[in-house]
């Protein structure tokens, strides 16, 4: 695996590359790494692609500028483009997941000439709608917290977390896996907590004893090492980005993904309860949501037993989606 610094967009991403033909980039979601990609990258180098598992802007080794605006879609779709352009490619697959999703829905939309096709995992895409999202989750979570409102302030969010890394990344990871989502009112993301506005992200999560089996404990301190590193002020300013990428998108408010896409979610993902209060019951319920949104949906796979951290609690079953999707498109 070879390490790189690609100069992109004005500043410098880190980037892990392996393997060689066509490029496919891989975008990590919050709070991760390239690192959240090292089950899928081998596998997909030695199926005839060059992979590049990038840090986001923000993150790990690569730049961390402070303005908040600094994280906006567009500036992060650009580094996107960038990076295709330093590396010598005319074009990219991309696949995403988490605030990946967001991002690599957004790079293909805006830079359609140089994404031949994009995956993501736990976040869909979703057209423009008419507010704001932190104007609708304002509406929403007026009485109760929500996490999205919480990390609005700065520093405040930041206090919090980088006091115990290792507390925060445990709690976080081990409450929204599979076994997390089981108690779900005490799962990090959902909106189904019965804390107040002003209660702390960490208060009130459930906490474990025991380590899942989608990760070692070696594994966990290299991203504590990494947030340790990088802080939290980077990937905290993405989530303050709501209003800024309203107004820079607003072209894009009836606009579908024209490229062939796929899209997979683990049954417990938390996030398909922002979607359905139920989340989705199967993979055909999942495809019936989804699909108006896109031109070409490949496929849309709803994976048992696994949570937030799909691609890690269900290594075997994201690599076969991720292979077929990128057989179907090359």
């Amino acid at each position: 695996m070879d390490i790189k610094f690609i100069d992109t967009n004005g500043i410098k991403i880190r980037a892990h590359i392996e393997g060689s033909g066509p490029l496919v980039i891989l975008v990590h979601g919050w709070p991760e790494s390239w690192y959240s990609w090292r089950k899928q990258i081998p596998v997909l180098a030695k199926a005839g692609y060059t992979v590049a598992a990038i840090d986001v802007r923000g993150y790990g080794g690569s730049d961390k500028p402070h303005s908040i605006s600094e994280y906006s879609l567009k500036k992060l779709a650009g580094d996107i483009i960038g990076i295709i352009d330093s590396l010598g490619f005319e074009d990219a697959i991309l696949i995403g997941r988490d605030w990946g999703g967001p991002i690599v829905w957004h790079t293909a939309l805006l830079h359609e000439d140089k994404i031949t096709a994009v995956a993501g995992l736990s976040v869909p895409y979703y057209r423009r709608l008419s507010v704001s999202p932190i104007e609708l989750f304002k509406q929403i979570y007026k009485d109760k917290f929500f996490y999205q409102l919480y990390f609005q302030n700065e520093d405040v969010a930041e206090k919090e977390l980088e006091a115990d890394i290792r507390k925060f990344l445990e709690t976080t990871y081990f409450s929204g896996d599979y076994r997390g989502m089981a108690d779900i009112k005490n799962a990090a993301f959902t909106p189904f907590s019965d804390k107040k506005p002003e209660s702390k992200f960490l208060e009130g999560i459930h906490s474990y004893d025991t380590y899942p089996d989608w990760i070692t404990h070696n594994e966990m301190d290299y991203l504590i090492n990494e947030f340790e590193g990088s802080g939290l002020r980077g990937p905290l300013n993405r989530y303050r980005n709501f209003d800024l990428d309203f107004s820079e998108l607003s072209h894009l408010m009836n606009k579908k993904i024209s490229q062939p896409a796929a899209f997979l979610t683990g049954s417990h993902d938390p996030v398909n309860f922002f979607v359905l209060p139920k989340g989705y019951i199967n993979s055909n319920d999942l495809r019936d949501n989804i699909e108006p949104q896109y031109e070409q949906l490949i496929d849309a796979v709803l994976v048992d037993g696994a949570g937030h951290w799909v691609q890690e609690e269900k290594a075997d079953e994201v690599n076969v989606f991720l292979l077929n999707f990128l057989r179907s498109v090359s």
